[in-house]
């Protein structure tokens, strides 16, 4: 963990936060070029958009190749507040990307170490030598979001 992953989280943290009075569970995500610099950015629609791949990871997957111009996005990282799901660590795979790195983990659908493990348990196809994977970045902070927006739909 760096301190650009912290100031990058924290940014991604403030994107959830500004959704949290949404439908949506407040999760954001952002794809960081080698040079660092933000090329996608995203936050849970699927409840708003009535679509089940959309997920802030997704979007944000989606943006970044739009903005660069391809679907491939070697040395990119995925910075997301939230353990990505089985389908978002299969579209980081498939984007290609180098690193992938969040907050709270998820124990009920995380798929980078909690319920299983996609990117380190794939088929000998899949494996390109490994994808950096990095948890806890500002965990508690995600989780408190988290929690707040259960809270309040459980008390409302």
């Amino acid at each position: 963990m760096s301190a650009r992953d912290e100031e990058l989280m924290t940014i991604a943290l403030a994107r959830a936060q500004s959704v949290i009075a949404g439908p949506d569970v407040p999760i954001a995500a952002l794809v960081i070029d080698p040079q660092g610099v933000i090329r996608g950015a995203g936050v849970n629609a699927c409840v708003a958009d009535a679509d089940p791949t959309a997920h802030a990871e997704i979007i944000a997957l989606r943006e970044a190749g739009r903005t660069v111009g391809q679907w491939r996005l070697d040395g990119y990282t995925l910075l997301t507040t939230v353990e990505p799901c089985a389908m978002c660590a299969g579209a980081a795979l498939n984007a290609r990307v180098a690193r992938i790195v969040y907050g709270a983990v998820e124990p009920r659908t995380g798929a980078v170490g909690s319920t299983c493990d996609v990117i380190r348990d794939r088929p000998g196809w899949a494996q390109d030598g490994g994808m950096e994977v990095v948890g806890g970045v500002c965990a508690e902070e995600a989780a408190r979001l988290l929690r707040t927006w259960f809270r309040s739909r459980r008390s409302g």
